[in-house]
């Protein structure tokens, strides 16, 4: 399998450890021309790498069983819909010739992501690109839309601590392979008991040093000290000092510091002992960069988890204000410059009785569309309350107004006023769906610098939607509400 794995684009920036971790967790798998690995309308449990052959991916219409789209050899499978939580397959999918695959089921998937944290920028990215070839063939599929908005925002966000975690373990490697040369250079000292006492002090007081953090005060200071250790490391014939030079710095080390090391050390060992404390401190900044993005990707794999409320049931108590926090973490590249988020929460909200991942399509929704209602400038406030026995979450924007003529026309299907290719005028539609299922309206006020979107739930599903309707949520300034009702 081992072969296989190295085969595959997706997977070459993985490490000999990680390609041995997908190899003893996965399962190979041949098929015969015309075998079926996932049938439309099935539970789905697998994410699939095609090694050799051709896969065909088709949608029964009426009697007759349509192509939608062929794969070769190198491509994968079964992660968008894992990644979306979807409950089951939306297309057929077999072998067009005899084919050998990989797979690997959606516990070991999840895993992965964290595991290989490589390959999960790209399988984001090939995500949306396929959801986005999908979204056309029927509104059947409203999760794999809301995935598109969902996968290019992870991807966006994953792109920087993925990037470091490759980079980093990369020059991690060299300094590895650097360290026990030095150590053996100076070994070669044979310095006294005392010498080495010293040795191991100064390594302890650096490595603290280093990993202190710093105020900007020191941030100022640290680079008169570079210009300074820089011109002492020339004066004492140190070969290419001005690439460690940072190192030793950030180790606390000054030319105070250096006099005193020539003091203890024999001057000899003076180039080594400073290539093995800059190699040393150099690897350590290193770790830290790469914990501090690995910690990064895991963080958002936590946020997509909670965000489609995977291995948990389709129907539950919820947190409104969590689903909408982990909306904004995967949004959160689309809320930076000129775009700033002021949130008024009435934390006694209890926990209302929803179907968690689709509720999150309307807030993905609503949150995108005021996002670019701005431009990117401007102000979103997001507003919740209770009332009698129903709760609110008011999404507003201080962006244009949405023209009357507009409104009434707003959640129709396949209705849009973004340009061509930017917008596929069914977001607003699923989301009245959505709220529509869950007994709940959605209620729309717009004005030049004030549009709100109230979307209004009951907290439990046993109640009538006229509990929904009684309720009043007025705007503070007593603005009048178009109603729009589920």
């Amino acid at each position: 399998m081992l072969d296989a794995l190295r085969q595959v684009s997706l997977f070459a920036q993985l490490t000999n450890e990680q390609f041995q971790w997908l190899s003893e967790h996965g399962c190979e798998l041949c098929l015969v021309s015309g075998e079926y690995i996932a049938i439309e309308g099935e539970p789905l449990d697998y994410f699939y790498v095609l090694i050799e052959g051709e896969i065909e991916f088709t949608k029964k219409v009426g009697n007759a069983e349509k192509h939608v789209m062929s794969f070769g050899a190198g491509t994968y499978t079964g992660h968008e819909l894992i990644l979306l939580d979807a409950p089951h397959h939306l297309v057929n999918v077999r072998a067009v010739k005899p084919s050998y695959m990989l797979k690997w089921d959606t516990d070991t998937f999840w895993e992965m992501l964290t595991t290989c944290p490589s390959i999960t920028r790209d399988l984001l990215i090939i995500t949306a690109q396929r959801v986005q070839m999908l979204e056309s063939m029927s509104q059947h599929h409203q999760k794999l839309i809301a995935l598109g908005t969902l996968a290019a925002g992870l991807a966006h966000e994953l792109n920087n601590p993925a990037t470091a975690v490759v980079r980093g373990g990369k020059h991690l490697h060299k300094i590895f392979q650097q360290l026990p040369y030095l150590g053996l250079k100076l070994n070669h000292q044979q310095m006294t008991k005392e010498q080495l006492l010293f040795l191991d002090n100064l390594l302890h007081s650096v490595i603290v040093h280093a990993e202190t953090p710093c105020d900007l005060e020191d941030l100022l200071a640290q680079s008169d000290r570079e210009q300074e250790v820089t011109a002492w490391l020339d004066l004492h014939n140190v070969p290419d000092g001005w690439k460690i030079v940072s190192s030793l710095v950030r180790g606390g080390l000054d030319t105070q510091c250096l006099d005193t090391i020539v003091e203890h050390l024999p001057p000899e060992s003076l180039t080594e002992v400073l290539a093995w404390l800059d190699a040393t401190l150099t690897g350590i900044e290193l770790l830290d960069e790469i914990d501090q993005s690995s910690g990064r990707i895991s963080e958002l794999v936590k946020a997509i988890k909670e965000y489609s409320y995977m291995d948990q049931a389709p129907m539950q108590e919820v947190d409104i204000h969590q689903g909408v926090e982990s909306t904004l973490t995967i949004l959160g590249h689309k809320l930076k410059g000129g775009i700033s988020l002021t949130r008024d929460y009435d934390q006694s909200l209890p926990l209302i009785s929803v179907y968690g991942s689709e509720l999150n399509q309307v807030w993905t929704n609503l949150i995108d569309n005021a996002i670019d209602a701005m431009s990117g400038q401007g102000q979103i406030r997001i507003r919740t309350a209770q009332e009698n026995k129903c709760v609110l979450v008011e999404i507003a924007n201080n962006g244009p107004a949405i023209p009357p003529e507009i409104q009434e026309r707003i959640f129709e299907p396949f209705f849009t006023t973004k340009g061509v290719g930017q917008g596929t005028g069914l977001g607003l539609v699923i989301s009245y769906r959505i709220v529509e299922k869950h007994k709940g309206e959605i209620r729309l006020f717009s004005e030049p610098g004030n549009t709100r979107f109230q979307v209004i739930l009951p907290i439990s599903l046993a109640e009538t939607i006229s509990e929904c309707h009684q309720c009043q949520f007025i705007p503070s300034d007593n603005t009048t509400m178009q109603f729009i009702h589920s």
